[in-house]
């Protein structure tokens, strides 16, 4: 990868994560599951993608697949500190 294209890529992790960190002060609780759901899965696909060839691939079905468990779930079936 060259060096633009890292850079690139960290501008691009930097602002989504400045993004996520001020956007969730006016969310309901299943929008917050739908985004805890999305990072999770994001982060977890990309580990998986890494070992298998790409973390991005990874990172973009993980990334759904837990937004989509985030969303789907509803807060009697989320049992955190209980």
């Amino acid at each position: 990868m060259t060096r633009t294209k890292k850079n690139l890529a960290r501008g691009c992790v930097l602002l989504l994560l400045a993004a996520t960190a001020t956007g969730c002060s006016n969310m309901n609780q299943q929008q917050e599951r739908t985004l805890s759901g999305g990072a999770l899965g994001a982060a977890g696909g990309a580990v998986v993608g890494a070992l298998s060839g790409s973390w991005v691939v990874g990172a973009i079905v993980g990334g759904a697949a837990g937004a989509a468990v985030g969303t789907l779930t509803t807060p009697s079936q989320v049992h955190v500190g209980r």
